[in-house]
């Protein structure tokens, strides 16, 4: 039927879009067996979300879109009460073809991004959301539901990404524990569609700053993945100790020198350095040390750990460059890396990554301004979760124009630039 369909439309020649085609016809065959409750409803949905004119603004204005042939009332009635199989749906999006960097490694972004409800005081689930008003220091607390997403980060100049998960957090949720579940699950599923292997390079996984990546990191330890996350700059690292001259006494120390992120001038010599020209940033130079760890203490969540705190060792990154968009003199970014003897190589790919992680607010900006992910005025934090899938599963499909479910379209446009 797909290739029936092609020939009519005069690609019989046109091998890339086949294969496109033929992957974005069986992925909606799989969303729509995905939708067991109010599938028709919910699955039009999802194409009035592509087919809009322009931005999505609310939900009953999806119900005028000519591929939502149902009224509104049975629109809202498959966002409150239909149901989405999320495990499938999950499964078929680690399916589709990912991105990967220039060694064939796949890079993995993590990100909160908040679904503000100040008005809806009755809403169950609703946290305190961590959100930047206009102006610089001008950051606010709104409620409302946040949500952790984790996407594939594609290389070279776009800021297309591929989103593969998404998780509301409760108000008994621990960010750390949720993140923890969140990336083995998406790593197993990465392993299970065939993606990663035995022999390929480790999956690299990129934070923010407001991740604790070291505890990630010992969480994680079992899974073949390499964590950069952002620290703060008044952190404090230590070295491994020292060589114990001969005859020394007392107890040996678990510690060595400290590095003090917010007095660089009194840092040791660095064991890695780095300088590359960027057309964006000018000179970007990177120092690093390696087997750089903190110390912990029997506080927070590592209150309830019983036997002696580990020793968690990584890669310590500074790094510099001559100018941001805007900003003459920036200050230096404080990056941990779970790599040990990491190469200049190591350090470069690591520092690369994490600029990467900044095409999540180009996606995070598509999906709120022009798909309308927090548009609708949803009272039910699991009518949320169920749109917020929808808006996900249609992302895929933002390069295919809205068909029956079984069968195949003529190609339409490009997919939208997030960048404008």
């Amino acid at each position: 039927m797909i290739r029936q369909k092609v020939v009519e439309d005069g690609l019989a020649h046109d091998v890339p879009a086949v294969e496109h085609l033929e992957v974005l016809c069986r992925f909606r065959e799989e969303l729509y067996d995905c939708l067991t409750r109010r599938a028709d409803a919910l699955f039009e949905l999802a194409d009035a979300v592509l087919c809009a004119d322009g931005p999505v603004r609310d939900l009953v204005g999806l119900s005028l879109a000519p591929e939502h042939r149902r009224g509104h009332g049975a629109l809202y009635d498959a966002v409150n009460h239909g149901r989405v199989e999320v495990d499938r749906l999950r499964r078929s999006l680690a399916g589709l073809g990912l991105p990967r960097a220039a060694d064939g490694r796949i890079v993995l972004g993590v990100d909160v991004s908040p679904w503000l409800r100040p008005d809806a005081a009755t809403s169950p689930g609703r946290l305190f959301c961590h959100t930047y008003g206009r102006g610089r220091g001008n950051a606010q607390l709104i409620p409302g539901w946040p949500y952790s997403f984790v996407a594939a980060l594609e290389p070279g100049r776009t800021s297309w990404t591929a989103p593969l998960d998404a998780v509301r957090l409760g108000p008994d949720d621990d960010l750390t524990t949720v993140t923890t579940t969140q990336v083995r699950e998406v790593v197993d599923r990465l392993a299970a569609a065939g993606h990663h292997t035995a022999g390929t390079p480790n999956i690299l996984v990129v934070f923010d700053a407001g991740y604790d990546v070291t505890r990630l990191a010992w969480l994680l330890a079992d899974l073949p993945v390499d964590l950069v996350g952002r620290l703060r700059s008044d952190r404090v690292f230590h070295l491994p100790v020292p060589p114990r001259p001969p005859r020394a006494c007392g107890r040996p120390p678990r510690h060595g020198p400290e590095l003090r992120l917010a007095y660089p001038a009194s840092l040791p010599t660095p064991a890695v350095t780095t300088t590359t020209a960027t057309s964006r940033y000018g000179t970007a130079a990177a120092t690093a040390w390696d087997r750089a760890h903190s110390r912990l203490t029997r506080r927070a969540a590592w209150e309830r750990h019983t036997v002696q705190l580990p020793i968690i060792e990584g890669t310590l990154i500074r790094l510099v460059v001559d100018h941001l968009p805007g900003e003459r003199n920036p200050k230096p970014v404080w990056l941990w890396s779970s790599t040990v003897d990491a190469s200049a190589t190591d350090v470069d790919r690591a520092w690369r990554a994490f600029l990467r992680r900044f095409d999540r607010e180009h996606i995070f900006r598509l999906f709120k301004q022009t798909l309308g992910w927090t548009a609708p005025k949803i009272r039910d934090p699991h009518a949320a979760d169920r749109w917020t899938w929808l808006v996900l599963a249609a992302y895929p499909n933002s390069g295919l124009p809205a068909r029956s479910p079984r069968t195949c379209a003529a190609p339409g446009n490009d997919p939208p630039n997030p960048q404008g």
